[in-house]
């Protein structure tokens, strides 16, 4: 009989990477079941998708109920209330004073360049500066807006212009937030007048890139340079978002309020949906028909993301992910007493990731963190690595995860830190 494995091989393009052989056949919460019975812990959550957990059930009636109802009539056909009932919640929850606006999509990359589309039309600029290490989507506008080539942008030929990077502040690799602001000097000096940047895209949080938060005040002055140079401010919140970082949203930790903020994953609880919010004057400068997308906002997501918001509100998710986070960093720092390798130990609320280091050197190990994860993976426990150099492990297991199944993670994860130095 042929495997999966070698059935997939033979369907799929290669360039679908997977980084288990894992076929799911159910999953509840933080628990997936494969198709031959076998239990894992998740702390993948699709990438930060289920952060309210596998099949909430919330979630779960909710879609069903729309399912009753109808599944797609295509909003810009034939509008539907709930597509405006949580353009309105989001409206009123995204931060930031004044008039908001929303639109909706259905992929995080769709939003970028969405988010990108709306701040060039409407300050008539075409220049975006994007940091280093940063991921902002697999579409050639996202992959030029990314900051890193491996795998992302290798081979796939020229990327699009008018996009500049800048070196992301990051002191444990000897980039300060002076240095990375200094750099945008030069940049407006030597290589593209500030009058020509239409936007500056920031994820609050990194997060392909390595899970390094923006410093304190960081968020501040990119917000004061915007200011100065009528340039747009986008937050790229498709992974912070919706609880992940102990806010609803990342940007809430800076006290900043960007022009336009792109959001997805989290949002949906497992239904593809994604949006763009920003200022009202912003976001109204296209002409109808500019915007939009055949699937984008589909009532079964919609349905989803209202149970979603319900959830994270009356479970006080928020507040869970930071004593998630805080205990995971706890056992991380005791692990890190007896591992050398362990060069850092960060992250806000239950967004959270290690770094391993070649002992005794500023060299990264992208081998003990690939063995970490394998020999998690081997006990049952999924993990995910990251990272320009891929020697950090990040942690996104469901805010709803059992208090059980986490100390069970958690003491898999002790275990396989020890057995990969072995």
């Amino acid at each position: 009989m042929t495997s999966l494995t070698d059935r997939k091989n033979a369907a799929i393009s290669r360039g679908v990477g997977m980084t288990t052989q894992i076929y799911a056949e159910r999953a509840e919460n933080a628990e997936i079941w494969d198709k031959d019975g076998n239990r894992y812990i998740d702390f993948a959550a699709g990438i930060a998708v289920v952060n309210t957990g596998h099949r909430h059930p919330r979630v779960v009636e909710a879609v069903r109920a729309q399912l009753d109802r109808f599944t797609h009539t295509c909003h810009q056909v034939v509008p539907y209330e709930n597509y405006v009932a949580l353009a309105e919640r989001l409206n009123a929850l995204v931060p930031g004073d004044g008039p908001r606006k929303t639109a909706f999509y259905t992929t995080g990359a769709e939003a970028v360049e969405n988010a990108v589309k709306i701040a060039r039309h409407y300050t008539g600029r075409a220049g975006i500066v994007a940091f280093a290490g940063g991921f902002h989507g697999r579409t050639f506008l996202g992959m030029s807006l990314t900051g890193k080539v491996q795998p992302y942008k290798a081979g796939f030929g020229p990327m699009m212009n008018d996009i500049w990077h800048l070196p992301f502040p990051n002191e444990l690799h000897g980039t300060s937030q002076d240095e990375a602001l200094a750099a945008l000097d030069r940049l407006f000096k030597a290589d593209i007048d500030p009058s020509r940047v239409a936007a500056i895209i920031v994820e609050p949080v990194q997060g392909e890139g390595g899970f390094y938060e923006a410093p304190a005040g960081f968020i501040q002055r990119l917000r004061q340079i915007c200011d100065q140079y009528s340039i747009l401010l986008i937050a790229d919140e498709v992974q912070t978002g919706f609880a992940r970082t102990g806010k609803l949203f990342a940007m809430e930790h800076h006290g900043v309020a960007a022009d336009l903020t792109t959001m997805a994953k989290g949002l949906g609880g497992g239904l593809p949906i994604s949006a763009v919010t920003g200022r009202a004057d912003v976001m109204d400068s296209p002409a109808p028909g500019g915007l939009g997308g055949t699937y984008a906002g589909n009532p079964l997501a919609v349905a989803a993301a209202h149970a979603v918001l319900d959830v994270i509100e009356d479970e006080g998710l928020c507040e869970r992910a930071t004593r998630l986070g805080q205990r995971l960093k706890q056992r991380l720092a005791g692990i890190a007493e007896t591992v050398p390798e362990i060069v850092d130990i960060r992250g806000p609320g239950f967004m959270n990731a290690v770094e391993f280091n070649v002992a005794g050197t500023d060299k990264p190990n992208p081998d003990l963190a690939n063995r970490v994860r394998e020999e998690a993976l081997n006990r049952n426990l999924i993990l995910l690595t990251c990272g320009v150099h891929g020697n950090v492990i990040r942690f996104l297991a469901p805010l709803t995860i059992q208090d059980e199944v986490f100390d069970e993670a958690l003491g898999i994860l002790e275990t396989a830190i020890h057995a990969a130095r072995a």
